[in-house]
């Protein structure tokens, strides 16, 4: 295995080279941690997506989907606390210019104080006194950009679920215990953004919502604390690597009632990509208070009401694709040559095959380029006729494909192909015309 203080570089440099990740407007010199998915890593998130989707809304009865506006009314931020408290306190050193959070442990002495040192250039009392800096990005609605038509990128996704809570309860006609999921762009000025696309500025979440009723918030939280770490071990990802931890006291959101986060143990050490809260009526309670609407629950069985206590499930896209890169990231040496393989789980790699003329006569091309039309009617492939078969098979070992399909001499003669597996290495012979199932049973989980 590689070192790991070697890995995200590795991981940084086959992104670009195969296509998963771009840096934002690159030939101006990029924008600072604001990322682009290429060609794979587009194929590669969305089908993390839509898994998630599939087995929340569409293999379950009790939770229904969203797609809320990214802008929503400026009180909704007021209500759920962002814009009082979606602070940090940031000093700044008035000689190098740098920006630090008022906490960083590299920091020597109390910011604002003669005897305080800068972390950076080393300069002793240029660091100014503490200042809370909101980390909602802000724009304006209409023409004129004045206090009254301030609005807010949304720094979360969640609250366009609890805005919603009685047009989806009432539309969908379900009841209590029910979810609401939604997957969406969030926006958040973060101050030490880095690590690729671990911490960046604008990022995609994956969140459900599930409202029950106060006294079985605790069952709840148990029962989806441990479904989502065994969706996670079904993405491939090694159980050695994941971990929960549990928010002590200090570390609780003042609404949370218990917590945890699903933590990755990446090169930088272990980190959260995934929260699980019981978040009580909190949510509910404020967006009442603030709007002035009624947002309980009538059980109908007890004729009983009351505001739902909510347990999330917050999983950023982003964050879960870098997991499963990193993860999957492999070197190996095979007869003596050092092969690059992303072991990415079949059901989600952005290729699922990849087909290769053996040579460039005797109509393999043409042959070749007939299973490859009928291979993409049904998977997402790709046609390679560049280069030794050899240096093939590793462009696609770096880009996760799990099987590679040559057409040689043997086809021309008895309708067969070669049909390699990414990780074992094995070959062996599948009949052209039955590829489609022999990969589909493959593909499957």
């Amino acid at each position: 295995m590689l070192p790991t203080d070697h890995l995200m570089e590795k991981l940084v440099s086959l992104a670009k080279r195969r296509g998963f990740v771009f840096q934002s407007s690159e030939i101006y010199g990029g924008l600072g941690s604001v990322w682009d998915y290429g060609p794979l890593g587009v194929e590669l998130k969305k089908n993390i997506k839509e898994r998630w989707w599939r087995s929340l809304v569409h293999e379950r009865d009790d939770i229904e989907g969203l797609d809320a506006a990214i802008l929503m009314h400026p009180k909704v931020w007021e209500a759920s606390g962002h814009v009082a408290g979606f602070t940090d306190p940031l000093v700044d050193c008035k000689h190098c210019k740098n920006r630090f959070r008022a906490d960083d442990p590299r920091i020597k002495g109390t910011p604002g104080e003669p005897t305080a040192q800068c972390p950076v250039c080393g300069s002793k009392g240029t660091l100014t006194a503490p200042r809370m800096f909101n980390l909602m990005f802000k724009t304006f609605m209409g023409p004129v950009e004045e206090a009254a038509a301030v609005v807010y990128l949304r720094p979360e996704t969640a609250q366009g679920i609890y805005v919603n809570f009685l047009n989806v309860l009432q539309s969908s006609r379900q009841k209590v215990p029910f979810g609401i999921a939604q997957i969406g762009k969030a926006f958040r000025n973060e101050i030490t953004p880095g690590n690729f696309t671990f911490r960046t500025r604008e990022f995609e979440q994956m969140e459900m919502q599930f409202f029950v009723k106060p006294g079985t918030d605790q069952e709840w939280f148990e029962f989806w604390r441990q479904e989502r770490m065994k969706w996670l071990v079904g993405l491939g990802i090694r159980p050695a690597k994941l971990r929960f931890h549990q928010h002590t006291k200090d570390e609780l959101a003042h609404y949370a009632k218990d917590a945890y986060d699903i933590q990755y143990e990446f090169p930088f050490g272990w980190q959260e990509f995934e929260g699980i809260h019981n978040r009580t009526n909190f949510d509910l309670s404020r967006h009442q208070e603030y709007s002035g609407k009624k947002l309980e629950y009538l059980d109908a069985a007890t004729n009983e009401r009351f505001i739902p206590y909510v347990v999330e499930t917050s999983a950023g896209a982003d964050r879960t694709t870098l997991v499963v890169m990193a993860d999957a990231y492999h070197e190996e040496d095979v007869e003596g040559e050092k092969r690059v393989v992303l072991r990415v789980h079949p059901a989600i790699a952005p290729l699922k095959a990849a087909v290769f003329p053996l040579v460039n006569k005797d109509g393999m091309p043409d042959l070749a380029r007939r299973i490859y039309d009928d291979l993409r009617r049904h998977f997402n492939a790709f046609f390679d006729d560049g280069g030794s078969i050899g240096r093939r098979y590793r462009r696609q070992d770096e880009a996760g494909t799990p099987f590679g399909i040559t057409v040689d001499g043997q086809t021309t003669q008895d309708g067969t192909v070669t049909v390699r597996d990414r990780d074992t290495l094995v070959q062996v012979r599948v009949a052209a015309d039955g590829l489609v199932g022999y990969l589909a049973e493959r593909l499957r989980g």
